[in-house]
């Protein structure tokens, strides 16, 4: 599958665990160099070993314009390129309007929205010197789609993230750099595991096929947007979430 990625290079952001983790392995299989980043050096580094000796483990924080440039020129100096940026890294603490303060909102979007600039930023000249690359950004339906209580501030970054990568696809078209996004629906990640069954069951209830997703089904979107076989396609999403964006209501289910 996609035996154009095979020797190719990626950055993951946001790679020791969840959805991260999920398409930093998957790129490791698919035969992909691969620079596991995280804010925790001992994390990247597990989620490396795993991949195997053509992952690489770093610690960088997307919130530091200084931090991604390192990250970026990391990836040069041990693999010579960077021909995939996988923008994943993001958080999504909950808090209310009226208890959010300004501090929480701008935590979020500093993270989310502005360390996606960050990244983007940081691996242009490498890929606009090779006139080729691409760059997959983690959104969510949450935002763009739908809405969470206590999630405005997470929701604003998401549709954020959109907005920026609609007017980047546009502006490095002419270097042959590709920008889309993946749109994750519920997927069953580790920060699951402590909510219970009902949770759990209550949230299979709204998604038509009955089931959260995995991390490879994210991974395996990711992997289309970042090979060759992807090359005409740009500034698109793809929503990815068992068709829970669909019902009206669960009334609708049938």
């Amino acid at each position: 599958m996609f035996k154009s990625l095979e020797g190719k290079t990626a950055i993951v952001t946001g790679a020791s665990k969840g959805i991260g983790r999920g398409i930093a392995t998957r790129l490791g299989e698919a035969g992909l160099n691969v620079l596991v980043v995280s804010r925790t050096i001992a994390d990247a580094e597990s989620v490396a070993a795993e991949i195997g000796p053509r992952a690489q483990a770093f610690a960088a924080d997307v919130t530091s314009p200084d931090d991604c440039a390192a990250m970026a020129e990391a990836a040069v100096n041990r693999y010579g390129g960077i021909d995939i940026l996988c923008a994943n890294a993001g958080i999504f603490p909950s808090a209310k309007l009226g208890e959010m303060t300004a501090q929480d909102f701008e935590h979020v979007i500093r993270t989310n929205l502005t360390g996606t600039f960050n990244c983007v930023s940081a691996v242009l000249p490498a890929m606009k010197g090779k006139r080729a690359g691409r760059i997959v950004i983690t959104s969510s339906i949450t935002g763009p789609i739908t809405g969470f209580a206590g999630w405005s501030h997470y929701g604003a970054s998401k549709a954020g993230q959109l907005g920026f990568m609609r007017s980047a696809a546009i502006e490095l078209a002419p270097w042959n750099i590709t920008v889309n996004a993946v749109m994750p629906g519920n997927i069953w990640t580790e920060g699951l595991e402590g909510l219970g069954k009902d949770y759990v069951t209550a949230m299979e209830a709204s998604i038509p096929m009955k089931r959260l997703g995995t991390v490879s089904d994210i991974a395996n979107a990711v992997l289309f947007f970042s090979s060759e076989e992807a090359g005409y396609v740009t500034g698109q999403t793809l929503v990815i979430d068992g068709g829970q964006v669909l019902p009206e209501t669960l009334a609708a289910m049938g």
